[in-house]
């Protein structure tokens, strides 16, 4: 049943192979490895109707690749690999360590079958077994009293049942009954001592508070008792004499007015590239105390009492051993909690924290690297290399080659409603004229009421901004419109054609808003992308959604591919993220669309100005999002 099956290390040096075709397997191999195993993502990897699963040893550096046809449906895939990189690394241990990594042969066939044939006869049996339904009685919830799932404030919480409060609170039930009958005639005498204890330390008590009244109070704490409570003086308070300061219209930039005329000479700033996007966050790195609750209860219960100082960095010590998943599962619950409170998808936050598992598992850490800092840093890098490009991201230096090709460069953008797409349109229009490349606008929104006047706004704006006097008398933005209720497909292409015989550089193709799930319309963007073949095809989508991006996303590019007539769709290319200057440090929707397409970031909103366009700094969200 299985098409493919490879050992191989970190290095490329195959170890063994199966092959039970004569089918070439490589490019899948290599497609895995590109898209899966370096991004250090989980799953099931499809590839040209194969589905691929891998297995990682980080001791050793191995890499174990199961392939299979992705029409079967194979349950024993997990046991098997995994009970064959038992077998492997058992068997040839001692020629894994060779220093100099010259490795030999392995004849790892008969074991190979061995273990196939177990775990397909294992996978028979869970088939043809039905599970049995769990009682009612026996579940937890069914151990439960109504009082007990009530949660008083100020009260202490009920130890329920089978946890490891009431089991400490039966043995000390327990123990006291056992020592019940021990007690017996000593009870007075018990009691007679008690009764002094009480007595000395009362009075000692009182001894004590006679001194403390009878010593002068500092000057400190006469200051501070005479001080109390001062009112806070918030800035910019509301006083009429802090109006002046509220009035920011001096401090607005000029190429945001109101009142643009052809005759204003303004000039932007947005030459070249655009800059980087830095996320600032108010909050503080995970401290001391949140690094020591990752540690077991076993190294609190083994740290000696009342130590602090020097002693407090040998905290959560894991020594020089190999990490398990039972080491690191206190650490990743509780960094995938941290990445959906900032926006992280649940699903892609549960993701990220498997793949760092599948990294970790059976590594050596050094004595004094703690487990929830090997965590952290692991996942920090996992982060930053998702949001890095996986390919070039030069759209300036795109539209220069379709230049001189004799053709415009065109730029489709699609979303849902109300996201910022003809907002954001113009931001990316006021760049590319900044850089002295002209600009055709199709207004192919021809739903929403309004979208054209809107577009006709932007490119008075512009126009005022870099007027043709500057350009050799040459209108730098142009607006392609055939009102409402028309073709969206047939005016992009006639707003195609008409840059072309006017030697336009580039062509924006605003489409109307659209929810994911209605098929009429997203019929429509795979008809207006298939019949134009845009040069790139960019998604806009809110930095304030979380799983809502994720679904978004997902049903787009399905839509795209499935109702598409090509045999090879063009699907969405890149994201604008909008919206950014309103999430502070929960920037985790940039982590789930990222993960999910795979395709970059190209820009990020932030404003309401047209310079307000940035690209996204991926080591600066990074450090928002893991604080």
């Amino acid at each position: 049943m299985l098409d493919l099956f490879t050992i191989f290390t970190k290095g490329g040096i195959v170890l063994w192979c199966f092959r039970s075709t004569n089918q070439l397997f490589g490019p899948s191999v290599n497609a895995l490895i590109k898209s899966v195993i370096l991004q250090e993502r989980s799953g099931v990897y499809d590839h040209d109707g194969l589905s691929l699963q891998y297995r990682l040893d980080n001791e050793f550096e191995l890499v174990f690749v199961v392939a299979f046809q992705k029409i079967l449906q194979l349950a024993y895939v997990d046991k098997f690999l995994s009970d064959a990189h038992l077998e492997f690394r058992d068997k040839y241990k001692n020629e894994l360590c060779v220093d100099g990594r010259t490795y030999g042969e392995f004849d790892f066939g008969a074991d190979f079958r061995r273990i196939l044939e177990r775990a397909e006869k294992w996978g028979r049996q869970q088939a043809t077994v039905p599970k049995a339904m769990r009682s009612y009685e026996d579940s937890a919830k069914s151990k439960k009293t109504v009082a007990s799932m009530i949660e008083r404030r100020g009260e202490e919480k009920p130890a329920t049942a089978g946890s490891k409060k009431s089991v400490k609170i039966q043995q000390q039930q327990q123990e006291d009954g056992d020592d019940a009958a021990s007690r017996g005639a000593g009870a007075d005498e018990d009691m007679i001592l008690e009764n002094r204890k009480k007595f000395a330390e009362k009075m000692a008590g009182k001894g004590k508070k006679l001194e403390k009244q009878k010593s002068p109070k500092s000057p400190n704490q006469q200051t501070q008792q005479k001080a109390g409570k001062q009112m806070r003086v918030w800035d910019l308070g509301g006083n009429t004499k802090d109006l002046p300061n509220l009035d920011r219209s001096k401090d607005r930039p000029e190429d945001v007015r109101s009142d643009f005329s052809p005759n204003d000479q303004i000039i932007g700033s947005m030459r070249g590239g655009i800059r980087d996007l830095d996320v600032e966050s108010d909050s503080d790195e995970y401290s001391e105390e949140e690094e020591d609750d990752d540690a077991t209860e076993e190294e609190r219960k083994q740290q000696p009492a009342g130590r602090g100082g020097m002693f407090a960095m040998f905290r959560g010590l894991v020594g020089a051993k190999n990490l398990s998943r039972d080491d690191m599962q206190p650490a990743l619950e509780k960094l995938r909690e941290h990445l959906i409170t900032k926006n992280v998808a649940t699903d892609i936050a549960q993701q990220l924290c498997e793949s760092v598992a599948v990294k970790l598992e059976g590594r050596v850490i050094g004595t004094f690297d703690t487990i929830a800092a090997t965590v952290k840093t692991t996942l920090t890098e996992a982060l930053v290399q998702i949001l890095s490009p996986k390919r070039r991201v030069d759209i300036l230096r795109d539209c220069l080659e379709a230049k001189r090709a004799g053709r415009p460069f065109v730029m489709s953008f699609c979303g849902v409603n109300g996201v910022g797409k003809s907002t954001n349109l113009a931001k990316i229009c006021f760049w590319l004229i900044e850089n002295n490349l002209s600009v055709l606008i199709a207004a192919c929104d021809t739903f929403r009421a309004g979208a054209v006047e809107q577009l006709r706004t932007h490119m008075r704006h512009l126009n005022a901004l870099h007027p043709p006097e500057r350009h050799a008398g040459r209108s730098m933005v142009q607006l392609y419109e055939k009102g409402y209720g028309k073709d969206a497909a047939g005016i992009a292409m006639e707003a195609i054609r008409h840059a072309n015989e006017s030697g336009i550089d580039v062509v924006l193709i605003d489409t109307a808003g659209r929810m994911q799930d209605n098929e009429p319309l997203m019929r429509a963007l795979a008809k207006l992308i298939k019949v134009n073949e845009p040069d790139l095809v960019l998604f806009v989508g809110e930095a304030l959604v979380g799983n809502e991006a994720v679904d978004q996303l997902v049903k787009f590019n399905q839509a795209l591919a499935d109702y598409s007539s090509s045999e090879r769709p063009h699907i969405i290319d890149g994201i604008v993220l909008t919206k950014f200057d309103t999430i502070d440090d929960k920037v985790g929707a940039a982590i789930s669309m990222t993960y999910i397409t795979g395709q970059p970031i190209v820009f990020v909103g932030t404003g309401q100005t047209y310079t307000d366009l940035k690209a996204l700094n991926a080591k600066a969200v990074v450090h928002a999002l893991m604080k």
